[in-house]
């Protein structure tokens, strides 16, 4: 490589030199002292901003089967482009002037303006987000509108503050300074003032390719409309998807949790016209109904007298519940100290005093309830008590008289199990997901909401067609140069050498109490890796787990099993084959991937022999193989070598994506991880390097950073340099960056952030060094799926279409690269420069 080596051309000033000082003038005044002129400064040339921007689409492709699909668009026809959608700030407070900040209450407030102030509003009909901003077909009467509304039955105290659950007297230890005024009613003050004037003409812009603020605000006010009529019907509303209250849409998942199956819907702009995209979508709930059932089915005990009290604590804290029998809601603020039976509160009587002549008593929450309120407590007297007061006014209900409202969302992180029985049960069918989207677009009657109809908006009740291009299978190579033609998108290795294998010298056995002949198993391992071309020299040793450890945690049984190996083996082992004792989900398995990996940087691959046959060691091995540096296949192109583009001249391959930890835990880093190819022509082999960076930020902030003048710490650096001396020390004149994970409103942020540490970094290394770039963001969690008219099957995999459903611009397409096992799927892929 040249030098890879940062210029060292600094410059004196900004011009690059330092200007002589002007001439004295001709005559110096006898008083005068002369004084010396400073250099003048000139400022720099201001560097113009590089606009990087989407790759339009140059036409469309060719190659391949062709095959007709129909896509979850719905086609809208928008009549009324002439009109103009005016945009309102919403600021709502109480009647001392205090900001509401309730969640949910807003849409409230603004349908009671709206009842109450027809006239005064010329009888428009809003499109409000439910937080500040309102949206309205042609002005209001005036730019500044305020308004005082009252809302009757505020039922949760999320809005209206601490309260009594009755009239006659309640465990809440203030009743009497609230008794003087009802409860059930709060006052608001509404202002709402003009923001500004957005063309419906912008839609029809876009539609044209012509994208702007204005189009972008337009698109989001008939989303803004879409969840308004969702909430209308009372779903709950998490972004652009919406659930409704349906047992029927509900499916357990265990622990208490439910997975809440809905829709998402958006409009798009697409090359065919404006469509409606509609999707299934599913969220996790809490299970609604009693408390304690909740509660058992979380800690999986068998009855509410085995449950951690400290434990159920936290998970109840802000749910909402109903209580019996007034079948009034509250929010969670806690549990009581003492059981139901113990806890006490000052209760004011309505007739008589005491012999103090006080006319209040103490009394416990299970009195209140029993003598006084005169309802059945069959279990509650020794549990704790639910509190929905404030920490100084707690108000405290029996558990067995509260239930779960439904609807709740639940945001922590599922457990492995959870996530399997999510993935088992929210499976559909092609057709079956085709029926489920049919019928929520009939049962939307879309065609009924007033802000649509006043938009000039109708939407089609028929999926889009589209035709769609079935690509040829790559032609792969394995070992001895044979050919291999993947079928359906798939291919094994029976009978098959591997391109590039490895062997295996320095390695032991691990089983934590596995059940089964390791002898036998080591036996069959080495002759299965013979067949595929891996040279495995026998273990140094199996060990066996200590039996009297299989009782402690997991970090503990590691670390013991560690110091048997350490003491036994005479240096570090190559690779070690770890044996478990369950087939899924073993406590074992991050222990020891961390000590490993993390720790000591050896390789290691777990699996649990139940059902150990030669497919199962077969891949078992390509993992090994590949883990230790070999090379399992490559494709024929890359073989010759004969990719475009890439085989011309040297090119890295860079793959991007951050993961963030599970909702929850918001102080969890996020780990920035590229990957990136090595030994060119080759594009299978790859290299890894990893970084953390603040929790939930997805662009990566160490692809370049600098730590000293001539010193980089970076991600891109490393990568580089790995490229260069692995490929016969050239540089990448070209660079091909695969980035994932990221949404559509990220991508100007991945071109004018990421990409431009990318290029710092190379400018570093050699200043001279100018590769060209590709930006390829490729997204999964998109909700355009595709079917096969008139038939079950998924659509076959190396389908691409990039007609008449993608962007009505840029070079986009979609790619449905695999085979699927159930359910429509595919990527989305977007070009950069």
């Amino acid at each position: 490589m040249d030098s890879f080596e940062p210029d060292d051309n600094g410059a004196t000033n900004g011009n690059g030199a330092q200007e002589a000082l002007p001439p004295p003038p001709p005559v110096i005044p006898p008083d005068v002292v002369p004084v010396c002129a400073e250099p003048e400064h000139r400022p720099e040339p201001v560097k113009k901003k590089v606009v990087r921007v989407p790759i339009a689409r140059r036409g469309l492709g060719s190659k391949g089967q062709k095959i007709t699909l129909l896509t979850n668009h719905f086609k809208v026809m928008v009549t009324n482009v002439e009109g103009h959608f005016f945009h309102y700030s919403v600021s709502l407070s109480y009647e001392d002037g205090r900001p509401v900040d309730g969640k949910g209450i807003g849409r409230r407030v603004i349908d009671r303006v709206q009842e109450t102030y027809d006239t005064e509003l010329a009888g428009k009909d809003f499109a409000y987000d439910g937080e500040k901003s309102l949206f309205t077909v042609g002005p209001l009467p005036r730019n500044k509108l305020e308004f005082t509304v009252v809302l009757e039955d505020i039922q949760s105290n999320r809005n209206n503050g601490n309260r009594s659950p009755d009239d006659r007297g309640s465990p809440n230890e203030s009743d009497r300074k609230r008794m003087r005024r009802p409860y059930q009613s709060k006052t608001f003050k509404v202002e709402i003032s003009f923001a500004a004037k957005i063309p419906m003409q912008a839609i029809a812009n876009a539609l044209r390719g012509q994208e702007s603020e204005n189009s972008q605000e337009a698109l989001r006010v008939l989303d803004i409309i879409l969840r308004q009529h969702a909430a209308k019907q009372g779903c709950l509303l998490v972004r652009q998807s919406f659930f409704h209250n349906d047992p029927r849409n509900f499916a357990d998942v265990g622990g208490g949790v439910l997975g809440c199956r809905g829709f998402h819907s958006s409009f798009r702009t697409t090359q065919g016209g404006l469509s409606l995209n509609i999707d299934v979508s599913t969220t996790m709930i809490i299970q609604p109904g009693p408390v304690v059932d909740f509660l058992i089915a979380n800690q999986n005990v068998r009855d509410p007298f085995s449950l951690d009290w400290s434990k159920a604590k936290r998970t109840l804290k802000n749910l909402r519940i109903k209580t019996s029998p007034a079948n009034t809601e509250y929010k969670i603020t806690g549990l009581s100290e003492k059981p139901c039976k113990e806890q006490t509160f000052t209760l004011k009587q309505r007739n008589g005093k005491d012999v103090d002549g006080d006319n209040t008593i103490e009394v416990t929450v299970y009195d209140y309830f029993v003598n006084h309120r005169g309802i059945e407590l069959r279990y509650s007297a020794d549990l704790p008590c639910i509190n929905v007061g404030k920490p100084k006014r707690p108000t405290y209900f029996p558990l067995e008289l509260c239930s779960l409202v439904s609807l709740q969302r639940y945001t922590k992180a599922l457990s492995v199990l959870q996530r399997s029985s999510l993935v088992e049960k929210s499976r559909q069918k092609p057709n079956e997901r085709m029926k489920t989207l049919s019928d929520a677009l009939k049962s939307n009657n879309y065609d009924s909401e007033p802000m649509l109809r006043s938009c000039g908006i109708s939407i089609s009740t028929s999926f889009s067609q589209v035709e769609g291009r079935v690509l040829p299978a790559p032609r792969l190579k394995v070992g001895n140069g044979e050919d291999f033609f993947p079928r359906n998108g798939r291919w094994n290795f029976n009978n098959k050498k591997l391109a590039q294998p490895t062997k295996i010298q320095r390695w032991a056995v691990v089983n934590f109490s596995a059940r089964c002949d390791t002898q036998g198993l080591v036996r069959d391992l080495i002759k299965c890796g013979e067949m595929k071309g891996i040279l495995i020299d026998p273990p140094f040793d199996v060990f066996q787990e200590n039996p009297q450890n299989r009782r402690a945690p997991p970090v503990v049984r590691v670390e013991k099993m560690f110091e048997d190996i350490q003491s036994k083996l005479p240096g570090a082992p190559q690779f070690l084959l770890c044996l478990l004792p369950e087939r899924k989900n073993s406590d074992l398995y991050g222990p020891w991937k961390r000590k490993n990996l993390a720790e000591l940087g050896v390789v290691t691959q777990c699996m649990a022999p139940t059902r150990v046959n030669d497919q199962y060691l077969t891949n078992v091995l390509l993992k090994i193989n590949a883990k230790l540096g070999g090379l399992n296949s490559l494709l024929a192109v890359e073989h010759s070598p004969s990719i475009p583009v890439v085989s011309k001249a040297p090119t890295i391959i860079l793959g991007m994506d951050v993961s963030h930890g599970s909702p929850g835990q918001s102080d969890m880093p996020s780990i920035a991880a590229v990957v990136s190819s090595r030994q060119w022509p080759l594009i299978s082999k790859y290299r890894a390097s990893v970084r953390t960076q603040s929790p939930k930020v997805e662009m990566i902030d160490s692809l370049f950073k600098q730590v000293a003048e001539t010193e980089d710490d970076g991600i891109v650096r490393e990568l580089l340099l790995d490229f260069y001396t692995s490929s016969g020390k050239r540089k990448p004149d070209q660079i091909i960056i695969f980035r994932d994970g990221v949404s559509e409103s990220q991508f100007n942020q991945v071109l004018n952030i990421e990409l431009d540490q990318i290029i710092e970094a190379c400018k570093f290394l050699d200043e001279k060094w100018s590769p060209k770039f590709v930006v390829i963001v490729a997204q999964k969690n998109h909700h355009t799926k595709f079917f096969q008219q008139g038939s079950p099957d998924n659509v076959p995999p190396g389908t691409i279409i990039d007609n008449k459903i993608c962007h009505p611009r840029n070079n986009d397409f979609y790619l449905c690269a695999h085979a699927g096992m159930r359910g429509p799927l595919g990527l989305h892929i977007t070009m950069f420069y």
